[in-house]
C-alpha cells in the first residue's frame, strides 16, 4: 500500500515582520506549541522550518491522518488565526524511506 500523506506547508502571512528571524516572530511559540500537541497525540511524524526563501516550514503527519483532520488542525493554529502564517495542504507520496 502506498504511503500518501497530506502535509502542511506554512508561508509568511500578512502579520509576518520582515527582517525579523523566524524564532523572534511574535506568535511563533504558540504555533510550535500547537503542533506539539499533535505530536504528543501521535499524529505528527515530523515538522520544522525551512531556512531559505519561500515557505516558512512544513508539518508531516503520521500515516492515516486525513486531509480534513490536518486542515482543521492547521486552521486552528494560533499563528494562522493571528495572520502570522498562512498554510496550504499538499498531498505527498512517501517515495523512499529507511
Amino acid at each position: 500500500m502506498k504511503d500518501m500523506r497530506f502535509v502542511v506547508i506554512h508561508h509568511a502571512g500578512p502579520e509576518w515582520a520582515p527582517g525579523v528571524s523566524l524564532f523572534e516572530q511574535d506568535g511563533v511559540q504558540a504555533h510550535i506549541d500547537h503542533y506539539r500537541t499533535m505530536f504528543a497525540d501521535g499524529k505528527l511524524a515530523m515538522g520544522g522550518p525551512f531556512f531559505d526563501a519561500g515557505a516558512v516550514g512544513m508539518m508531516i503527519p503520521e500515516p492515516g491522518v486525513t486531509r480534513e483532520e490536518i486542515a482543521a488542525f492547521a486552521a486552528e493554529d494560533p499563528a494562522v488565526k493571528s495572520g502570522l502564517l498562512t498554510y496550504e495542504i499538499r498531498q505527498w507520496l512517501v517515495g523512499m524511506r529507511k
